[in-house]
Order: C-alpha cells, then sequence, then structure tokens
C-alpha cells in the first residue's frame, strides 16, 4: 500500500480524502494557492506545498505546478478529487511518466470517457440510447446558432471538458444560443483549460439520475446503485438522494447493467460515474460518464457500507475488488443537500466573505457504512445518521476565486421520510452567519410537497420557483407553536432585565402575564401561566400549547419542545422581539404587552429606497463586459453587462426600456454587492 498521498484539490473533497486516507494509514500531502493558505484541507494534510496565486489556472490546474509538488513530497500516488484537474488525460500522463499511481481509470478510459463528445460517439457506436445532437467540435457562436435550429430548441449548449455545471447553457432561440456558446466557451477555458463546445436537445421534464460503477484492473465491475440528483440550479446539482424515489429494481438492474458495460468496454477501472436521462416511463438516455469521484457520492456510501474513496485507493494500488454484485446492499434512505454560498433571494448568485459563524448539527455515525465492514448486515432500523463533509470553518473566507460549495450535509435512516425529517432538523440546526447561503431554500425543498412525493423533475426548481425564491409562508399552526415559543423566550428575557436593573421585591418576578406576539401578518393575543419546568400559553381564542426548554438569553439556536414534538429554531434579536430562522422561513416576530401593541399599530412603514432607475451589482465579481453605452436606449431583456464570479459568468439584462444616463464601472472592475453599474433615465 502506498506509504503517502497527494490530494490535487481542494476544500471539501481534499478533507474528505483526507479522512479515508488516515483511516488507511496512509500520510497525506495537501498544495495550496494564496488564497487557501489557512484553508482546512491545509491544516488537515500532514504537509502543505504552496502551488501558486488564487486563480485556478494559475495554481490548481497548472500541471507543471502540481508535478512539482509531488516531487518535492515524494508522494507514491496522487487523488485528483472531482473539477480541476480530476478527468484530465495530460495529468494523468504525467503522473503515469513520473511513475506516480493515478487515484483514477488509465489515460484511455479518462480520454474516452472523461470527454463527453467522445464518450457520446462510443456509447452510440456500442449501442446505448443517447440524446440527439452535435459531437462535432463547433468553432463560433453563429455556427452555434445554426446547429441549434437543425437539432430544433430548447438546446443544452456544453462543454466538451465540462462538469459541476461549468460551461453550460440551455438555449431557446438564436440569440440564447449565440450569447450561451460564447459564455460557456469562456467559462471552460477558464475551469478547464479546454474550450471545446457541443450542442444537444434538451430533454424537457426528465430526470437526472446516476449509477455509481467500481472497477478495478482485474476484469471485475459492479454497480452501486443509483442517485437521484434532478434538483438542479443553472444545471448544478442541489439536492441528492439514493436510491431513487422513482426506480425500480428491474430499470435499476438494466441500468447498472448497461453502465457497467460500458465502463469495462473502455478498460475503465476506479469509481466513476454513468449518468442518464430518465423520461417518466423508465426509458432512459445515456448522457454522459465523469470517471471521477462525483460530489455526491456520500450517499451512495451511507446506502451501501461502502467508503469509495479506500476502494479508488486500493484500485490504484493494484488490488482486485473484494466485493461482488451480489454482495452489495441498498439499505436505508440517504438525502444530500449542498450547502452553498450563495444568495437564493438574488437568484442563487454567489456570495463571498467571512463565516463568522458556522455551526453544523453534530454528526452521528449510523447506518450501512458502519454496520457493513464486511459489506453484509444491516444497520440499526430505530437511529439515524448525520454526515457533514465540510472544507470550512468559523472565522474562515469563503473566495470569490473557488466553486461556492461550503458544505455537504447528509442524512440517513431506515426509510425515505424518516431520512428527509432527519435532514429538515439538521437544517434547523444548522448555522451559518456572515455570508448569504442557501439553507432557506433547502429547508424549503424539504417541506416541498412535490420533492416529499419524488415526482420531482430537473424542472422544479424553473416550475416551483419561476420568480425565484422569496421565502417561505409557515402554515398558521407552525406560526402558533413559534408564537409560544417565542413568548416563553421572551419571559426568559424579561426576566433576566429585571434581575440585571434590580426591579425584583422578594425575588417575586414583576413580569407580565398578557403578551401580544405578531409575525408573518399574524396576531395571537396569549397569556403566559409559567412553572418550573416551562409555561403554558393561552391563546385568546382558547387553544394552549405547553412549550419546553432551556434556552437563555444570547443562545442563537432554541431547542424547544411544544407539546412534546420538537422544534429548533435560530434565534437573532431585533427590536420588541426576536428574528427567527425556521424551515426557510425568515421572520421578525414581535413579542408586546398589549399597550405597546397598540402604540406599535400606529407607527407608520418604512419603505424601502428606490433604486429602480439604478443596474446593482447582485453579487461580489468581476466586470468582463460592458455591452451598452451613455446614451444608448435598451430594451426589456436586452444584455448590459456580464459579471463573472466564482468561475460563473453571469449576464444582467434589463429589466424594462430605458436610456443609459452613466456608466459607473467597466471590464476588469471588481465590484461589490449592490454597487451602482449603471443608471437610467
Amino acid at each position: 500500500m502506498f506509504n503517502k498521498i497527494l490530494i490535487a484539490n481542494r476544500g471539501e473533497i481534499a478533507c474528505r480524502v483526507i479522512k479515508t486516507a488516515r483511516k488507511m494509514g496512509i500520510a497525506t500531502v495537501a498544495i495550496y494557492s494564496d488564497a487557501d493558505r489557512n484553508a482546512l484541507h491545509v491544516e488537515m494534510a500532514d504537509e502543505a506545498i504552496h502551488i501558486g496565486p488564487p486563480p485556478a489556472n494559475q495554481s490548481y490546474i497548472v500541471i507543471d505546478k502540481v508535478m512539482e509538488a509531488i516531487r518535492a513530497s515524494g508522494a507514491q500516488a496522487v487523488h485528483p478529487g472531482y473539477g480541476f484537474l480530476s478527468e484530465n488525460a495530460k495529468f494523468a500522463q504525467a503522473l503515469d511518466a513520473e511513475g506516480v499511481a493515478f487515484v483514477g481509470p488509465p489515460v484511455k478510459a479518462i480520454e474516452a470517457m472523461g470527454d463527453k463528445i467522445t464518450s457520446k460517439k462510443i456509447a452510440q457506436e456500442a449501442g446505448v440510447s443517447t440524446v440527439p445532437g452535435y459531437m462535432g467540435l463547433i468553432e463560433d457562436a453563429e455556427e452555434a446558432v445554426k446547429i441549434s435550429g437543425e437539432i430544433g430548441y430548447p438546446v443544452m449548449i456544453k462543454a466538451s471538458a465540462g462538469g459541476g455545471g461549468k460551461g453550460m447553457r440551455i438555449a431557446w432561440n438564436d440569440e440564447e444560443a449565440r450569447e450561451g456558446f460564447q459564455s460557456s466557451r469562456n467559462e471552460a477555458a477558464n475551469s478547464f483549460g479546454d474550450d471545446r463546445i457541443f450542442i444537444e436537445k434538451f430533454v424537457t421534464q426528465p430526470r437526472h439520475i446516476e449509477i455509481q460503477v467500481l472497477c478495478d484492473a482485474h476484469g471485475n465491475g459492479i454497480y452501486l446503485g443509483e442517485r437521484e440528483c434532478s434538483i438542479q440550479r443553472r444545471n448544478q446539482k442541489v439536492v441528492e438522494e439514493a436510491p431513487s424515489p422513482f426506480l425500480d429494481e428491474e430499470t435499476r438492474r438494466a441500468m447498472g447493467d448497461q453502465a457497467v458495460a460500458l465502463a469495462q468496454a473502455v478498460g475503465y477501472t476506479s469509481a466513476g460515474t454513468v449518468e442518464f436521462i430518465v423520461d417518466g416511463e423508465k426509458n432512459f438516455y445515456f448522457l454522459e460518464m465523469n470517471t471521477r469521484l462525483q460530489v455526491e457520492h456520500p450517499v451512495t456510501e451511507l446506502i451501501t457500507g461502502v467508503d469509495l474513496v479506500e476502494q479508488m485507493i486500493r484500485v490504484a494500488n493494484g488490488e482486485a475488488l473484494s466485493i461482488t454484485q451480489d454482495d452489495v446492499q441498498l439499505t436505508g434512505w440517504a438525502i444530500e443537500n449542498r450547502l452553498y454560498a450563495e444568495d437564493p433571494y438574488r437568484n442563487f448568485l454567489p456570495s463571498i466573505g467571512r463565516l463568522t459563524r458556522y455551526r453544523p448539527p453534530q454528526e452521528v455515525a449510523a447506518g450501512p457504512l458502519q454496520a457493513n465492514d464486511k459489506w453484509q448486515g444491516q444497520a440499526p432500523v430505530d437511529v439515524t445518521a448525520v454526515r457533514n463533509d465540510t472544507g470550512v470553518f468559523e472565522g474562515g473566507e469563503i473566495s470569490m476565486y473557488y466553486d461556492p460549495m461550503i458544505a455537504k450535509l447528509c442524512t440517513w435512516a431506515p426509510t425515505r421520510a424518516e431520512a428527509i425529517e432527519a435532514m429538515r432538523v439538521a437544517l434547523d440546526k444548522f448555522e451559518v452567519e456572515g455570508i448569504g447561503h442557501n439553507l432557506p431554500f433547502l429547508a424549503a425543498v424539504m417541506d416541498h410537497p412535490k420533492f416529499v412525493s419524488g415526482e420531482m423533475t430537473t424542472a422544479f426548481i424553473g416550475e416551483e420557483y419561476p420568480d425565484g425564491f422569496d421565502g417561505v409562508s409557515l402554515p398558521e399552526d407552525t406560526l402558533r407553536r413559534i408564537a409560544a415559543a417565542c413568548a416563553a423566550m421572551n419571559r426568559v428575557s424579561e426576566i433576566r432585565r429585571t434581575r440585571v436593573s434590580g426591579r425584583m421585591d422578594n425575588h417575586e418576578r414583576k413580569v407580565g402575564k398578557d403578551w401580544v406576539v405578531t409575525l408573518q401578518g399574524a396576531r395571537f393575543d396569549l397569556k403566559v401561566d409559567a412553572d418550573r419546568e416551562g409555561a403554558t400559553m393561552r391563546f385568546s381564542d382558547g387553544m394552549t400549547r405547553r412549550v419546553e426548554g432551556s434556552w437563555t438569553p444570547g443562545d442563537q439556536l432554541a431547542e424547544m419542545q411544544i407539546d412534546g414534538a420538537a422544534l429548533v429554531l435560530k434565534v437573532g434579536k431585533v427590536s420588541g422581539g426576536f428574528r427567527i430562522r425556521h424551515r426557510g422561513a425568515d421572520l421578525k416576530v414581535h413579542v408586546r404587552n398589549p399597550r405597546q401593541a397598540e402604540l406599535a399599530a400606529l407607527m407608520p412603514e418604512r419603505l424601502p429606497p428606490d433604486t429602480s432607475k439604478m443596474l446593482l451589482c447582485p453579487m461580489p465579481g468581476l466586470v468582463v463586459k460592458v455591452d451598452v453605452e451613455v446614451g444608448q436606449e435598451v430594451q426589456e431583456g436586452q444584455a448590459l453587462c456580464t459579471i463573472e464570479a466564482m468561475k460563473m459568468e453571469n449576464i444582467l439584462r434589463a429589466e424594462k426600456k430605458a436610456v443609459v444616463t452613466k456608466i459607473n464601472a467597466g471590464a476588469g472592475d471588481s465590484l461589490a454587492v449592490d454597487d451602482v453599474i449603471m443608471e437610467f433615465e
């Protein structure tokens, strides 16, 4: 076995590989850019080597720099993680020439399947059903428009070397095809050093289901079930689960057999993924093969008990698989939510800054990954697992140079419904402050009827949030539970204030019993009857709620019991009450005595400033280009400028017809959120 492995990656996946290597007794080497000097993966590794400036195309994907680090460290093998150089055949060749093992497939397999154009041709020749498209190289935007018209809109414009949603656009007309081609090409060049583009038919209402394969160099190949990855935004997965709630055993077996046959046809070894589009009739079409570890691999590990990183290392070491297809058991259900540094209220645009608070829920080890050491046996049926794969820490910086993923929160339980409920609670307990993040959106998805029923498609976000995500409106019963909890917390705060001010008379608490709680447009008049164990809330309509909990002022997480049922709230302070976040809702909860409530009703509403005649920068980023001039009349939907952030290009468009009166930024300028880019009349 190897003595030392270098991880040619960063962030969460580097930390993930280090954990398994440590378990196997293998020393690890991290590489890092200037931006990652204090990163978690650098701290966790046994050694760390600096490789250059923050941009990936000057550090993490520069093969010569990574090779220098390998030589300096004396590493015997390299795990590439995902993204960066993980599917780069030239990198694999360089390792082979150096006599260093690549923890991944052979060069020929990478060339055959890592390239999306080549993989589709091979799949077609092998008789695998594929999505219609144009697999040749496309020279320019005009050729892209012509080909798109021949295929028929809508079309998907994709980078041949792409992955993770980078270099990918959907076009519904000629203009979008022209713009999408150029943006995809730019992103592909920046992210992968390869700007080749291809176009295929965009299948509406599809499900994205992928098969995990594992092959060795001794002719053995197995599949470890499937993952449902249909909930995506900007063609990047957000929520994944295993198994899929849609497949039956017959379809699973057919997809698995086909995936293994395709992998073995190109001499594939290691852990890889064959992705399919599946329609409503369970017809499946080969989409692409990812020859590296997938971001969502933890859900497969949680239901099978197989440590995929360990298997990759053993295969790279020349070992035969110790598990056969008959040994693979799918036990329970696992769900993964990707926590991103992005603002769901601004169309999921990236956010950067310092994590002033980062407190994940406590991890719980359970499920097949813990129970099936020999790939046998069943997990305990009365427990759930919580797993959080992350590469950040409280006080750390989220950089604009890399993918905005903060963590992958996973839960496992014996059934899908229990896994969803475990995820709801885990999301409620996950504390993140200092940056924009998608926790509210993830919480909303977990409660959405389409997700709960398992009837989602890749169009889920576009269909269910056509105007963007603007938070959640909680049902009346949940509001009442929150009101009861906040009234109890307010009583604790009032008692604290009387003690601090000395307003105590013979130790009797001079705190009133009658309170008015307002939240989300609702009003609850209630009376607080407290005792040593908690308090009973008596609402004006006769309903009661029993509240118990150990919250004290200053706690940012309240774990309460309402009539014996758990209620987890993130708590902040606002004048006259609390800022409460729960299940995707962000609420201002005011708790006032009756006289205060009467006066508050007379206060005028504060209106936000008028920015309707300005184009504000929606995210921190770099201006790529400005498409208009001062004095120019623009039409609704017309491109105004392009902003690049976290390796993605974002085209900002006019919301209505107007005339440009002032331009405050130009190509190359770095902007912060809400900086005024241009003004109109």
